[in-house]
């Protein structure tokens, strides 16, 4: 079903979510421009900390509602998300402070600093306005950029979530700290979830591109969410080509590619009612951008052209780490960019050259093997696959363990929820990444992913890195010791920051880059990756797409001169 105002569902609150890159924020923006093109008042929110609203409709937001001039009946509010963190922190830690000893205050803080943090506080914020009886009753529809995710509305969910055994919990791996904080709220909370599972008030849009990693994350956020009883689900495929073939090699991968993936979309995508948005030849900017999203005709056969930069392949990483004898390589960058299929590139380019090397990933889905599917494997290369899973569930009956016997049920089903947070699964891969990257000491080794510097920090905290240490294994490991050293100097470790050419994968990017800083970890490269620019393609879609690139690509060697390389769109490699 093509993606149109006349076919979304009649309940006042759209919530749209996703990754970052996929959309969400052009298509919420959309939808609430064909509402009020129809004469609906609407109110548009987003909670997206990269959201462009404020450049989409050249107006001036904040967290206040705020009339669209040229458009009739539209209201606009953004919440900064980074802000309510850190009104939330100092609500959490200012306590505290001259009471207990700087390093534990440190602790907190960093514990705060995570992407838990961030979405709790912004579900503060919207759940306040999800309950504005004025907004309810002035607006024909909310529309919401970004919603909670499943873990959050779980945790919220639990009794022990508001009570104050979680300001005296040292359990260990929380990123959300003492959500009882806020827990005058508690009946609001518990509102605001009984909305988002009511069909007639609410439904959802999991936004999503044609791509494996994308769907494989719309999946498990449609099945969590669906689990808690948010069952108002649908699904939007953005970015789709509208040939349904092309004579061009570049768009006939492109779009080969594109159906196998919605021929063989997850389960429980499949059941989802199904909106289609086609790929457009330009970026969709401004008001006039917002309302080709609902164009019959968007196909435009001009082609233009625009010179690539000369920029660097993987080639020149290789030979760099070659010369300087840089034996821990580590790709890292957001879901969905190419990170895996970059990590086995390098890896092959120096097992092929005679170097001993080993790669492994801690990929859930298991990408890395689809990444070497056509390749011959040399022998000086070895490949493993740190399991995740396996590392937490391993880590989390280890905590278990050890407090049980003392807590009540409704403090054990809080501990187990929160150890289901992103955070605890990069502390619980975190021995297992010491043991690996110690390999670095007699050959080259490859890391696809690493723990964030948030999570580093975290551990490096003084008491807390100690006490995560000795909660799983009761002793500090030698690598363990060595590891955040090793990641430290350049000299040991490059660190390869991967990107696409747009706009939200280089803002999350940068914002990377800033969370391995504050840990005291330079980035060594910048790999601008699948550029439409950098290859020949005569497709007019794909053609006006490299021309888009090109302002993101000298955005990033501006600010990383010297220090970015290109890779061109091959149809072959998924965006894995």
């Amino acid at each position: 079903m093509r993606f149109h105002p006349d076919q979304l569902p009649q309940t006042k609150h759209l919530f749209f979510t996703g990754k970052g890159g996929v959309g969400k924020t052009s298509i919420a923006a959309a939808s609430a421009v064909g509402l009020a093109d129809k004469g609906y008042q609407v109110l548009l929110v987003s909670t997206d900390p990269a959201s462009n609203l404020q450049d989409i409709f050249d107006t001036n937001l904040s967290n206040q509602q705020t009339a669209i001039p040229s458009i009739h009946g539209l209201h606009a509010l953004n919440i900064n998300p980074e802000d309510a963190a850190s009104t939330y922190r100092e609500k959490m830690v200012g306590p505290y402070r001259g009471k207990l000893p700087d390093v534990a205050i440190k602790n907190m803080e960093e514990q705060l600093s995570g992407a838990c943090t961030v979405e709790i506080a912004a579900f503060d914020e919207f759940t306040t306005l999800l309950a504005d009886t004025e907004s309810n009753q002035t607006f024909d529809y909310i529309v919401f950029d970004t919603a909670p995710t499943g873990h959050t509305l779980r945790l919220l969910q639990l009794p022990t979530a508001w009570s104050d055994f979680l300001e005296t919990s040292t359990h260990g791996a929380s990123c959300l700290g003492p959500v009882s904080g806020l827990k005058e709220k508690q009946s609001l909370y518990n509102q605001t979830t009984t909305t988002l599972a009511d069909e007639k008030q609410t439904s959802l849009f999991l936004v999503s591109r044609p791509e494996e990693a994308s769907m494989f994350e719309a999946n498990r956020a449609s099945t969590e969410l669906h689990e808690l009883g948010i069952k108002n689900q649908y699904l939007v495929i953005n970015g789709i080509h509208p040939f349904d073939a092309s004579d061009d090699l570049i768009a006939s991968g492109f779009i080969y590619n594109q159906n196998q993936v919605l021929q063989q979309l997850p389960s429980a995508l499949r059941l989802l009612p199904q909106y289609q948005v086609p790929l457009f030849a330009e970026n969709i900017e401004g008001e006039r951008g917002l309302r080709t999203i609902f164009a019959e005709n968007v196909i435009n056969e001009k082609v233009e052209t625009c010179p690539a930069p000369h920029l660097p392949g993987t080639n020149e990483i290789v030979d760099e780490v070659i010369q300087n004898n840089t034996r821990l390589i580590m790709t890292m960058g957001k879901g969905g960019v190419g990170k895996t299929t970059t990590a086995a590139s390098l890896a092959l380019d120096l097992a092929k050259r005679g170097y001993s090397v080993h790669l492994t990933t801690t990929d859930p889905a298991n990408h890395l093997r689809l990444a070497l599917v056509d390749q011959t494997i040399p022998k000086a290369m070895t490949v493993n696959r740190i399991d995740p899973k396996e590392e937490t569930e391993a880590y989390k009956q280890a905590i278990l363990s050890r407090v049980s016997a003392d807590l009540d049920k409704d403090s054990l089903d809080y501990i187990k929820e929160d150890l289901d947070s992103p955070c605890t699964e990069e502390i619980a891969v975190f021995h297992a990444f010491a043991k690996t990257a110690a390999r670095a000491n007699e050959e080259f080794v490859v890391l696809d992913t690493a723990p964030t510097g948030h999570t580093l920090l975290l551990l490096d905290a003084a008491e807390s890195y100690h006490q995560e240490v000795l909660r799983s294994n009761g002793d500090i490991p030698a690598e363990v010791k060595e590891l955040l050293p090793r990641l430290r100097d350049p000299n040991e470790t490059a660190v390869v920051v991967v990107s696409l050419p747009e706009a939200t994968p280089v803002l999350e990017a940068n914002r990377l880059e800033e969370d391995l800083i504050r840990a005291d970890i330079k980035p060594t490269w910048w790999l601008i990756n699948h550029s439409f620019l950098a290859t020949s393609t005569t497709d007019p879609v794909l053609s006006g797409r490299a021309i888009q690139e090109a302002k993101w690509i000298n955005t990033i060697t501006n600010t990383h001169p010297e220090r970015t390389c290109l890779v061109p769109y091959q149809a072959r490699h998924l965006m894995i």
